[in-house]
């Protein structure tokens, strides 16, 4: 049951914990105090240390993490250039550690399953294919190895999985129903780690059932089950694995990419909610398709050169100009 009275805090709890960050200036100084050492690497052309790049690209997502915060959550706006340039960092992160599967291969992950998903399902909102196709593949590609642990628990990171899946007519595992019992199998077989996969996905089995219902009522009544279930479990932030997460906690990026691919294929949803969780700044923000890609960070597009001039294997180098 929802109190509401603990969401209504704990809102406010989540918003203070950016309010206080961004007070604070650590994103902004950490990224100021990465800019040296990308410059001094990239100028000695340094490939014996340009693993230190990667591990710095969690300073620019941070920072502009850090600036969607402060447009949308602290002052009410509805951009979502800074939120572009997150996910942007995340596919960069990918690409780059693919370069160091075998030279580093236990090296520390500075990305995990959550956020390549999210990636790629706002690719795919902001109507970005090229790189949504490379961001799959790569998944597809390395799933369960070294440098894409998939042993996760959030039910919603798998329902948005699946859905995308279905809704672009493609499989991971061979499947694209059943999809996390599918990858759940698949890496037992392979002797990888799976025991944190969940066995189902409650509310999120039947939005699977019902993505392409022609019935307003009841997918209306899927989404508030959606919603439910979402504001119930991010009121106990701190210690729920779901949503205990003051990047994304209130965002609820599941229920608007279900109805994002609902609206594209031209069906019902609903156009008013009430609830709290559907009317934060951040459910508010307004994502077209296509949307124009943000201006480059110029770190991120120094690191990207420096990658494509040393590295021919670079998997940017194989598609050329991205996220132009």
């Amino acid at each position: 049951m929802l109190n509401k009275k603990k969401l209504e805090m704990t809102f406010k709890k989540y918003k203070k914990n950016w309010i206080e960050e961004i007070e604070s200036k650590d994103s902004e100084e950490e990224y100021e105090e990465i800019k040296n050492e990308i410059d001094d690497i990239i100028k000695m052309n340094a490939v014996e240390k340009d693993h230190v790049l990667l591990i710095d690209l969690s300073s620019i997502s941070s920072y502009y993490l850090t600036k969607w915060k402060n447009e949308v959550l602290i002052n009410g706006g509805n951009s979502i250039d800074e939120l572009k340039k997150v996910q942007m960092v995340v596919f960069y992160q990918c690409v780059g550690q693919e370069l160091y599967r075998i030279r580093y291969p236990n090296m520390d992950l500075e990305y995990d399953f959550l956020e390549v998903v999210t990636a790629l399902i706002h690719f795919t909102m902001f109507g970005w294919e090229r790189e949504e196709n490379i961001l799959f593949n790569l998944i597809v590609d390395n799933l369960g190895k070294n440098i894409l642990d998939v042993d996760y628990p959030q039910k919603h990171i798998w329902f948005l999985l699946e859905l995308y899946l279905r809704y672009r007519n493609r499989t991971i595992a061979g499947e694209s129903q059943n999809v996390h019992l599918a990858v759940k199998d698949k890496l037992k077989k392979e002797g990888r780690s799976f025991e944190l996969i969940p066995e189902d996905l409650d509310v999120y089995k039947e939005a699977l059932d019902l993505w392409l219902s022609p019935n307003l009522e009841e997918v209306k009544s899927v989404i508030d089950k959606m919603i439910l279930y979402h504001s119930v479990l991010v009121s106990d932030i701190d210690n729920e694995p779901e949503f205990g997460d003051y990047t994304y906690g209130f965002y609820p990026y599941e229920i608007l990419f279900l109805m994002h691919i609902r609206r594209k294929l031209g069906l019902p949803v609903p156009d008013k909610f009430e609830d709290l969780l559907m009317n934060t700044p951040e459910a508010k923000v307004v994502i077209n398709e296509p949307e124009p890609y943000p201006e480059w960070d110029p770190l991120l597009r120094a690191i990207d050169e420096f990658y494509r001039k040393n590295y021919p294997n670079y998997i940017p180098n194989k598609h050329g100009k991205l996220f132009e």
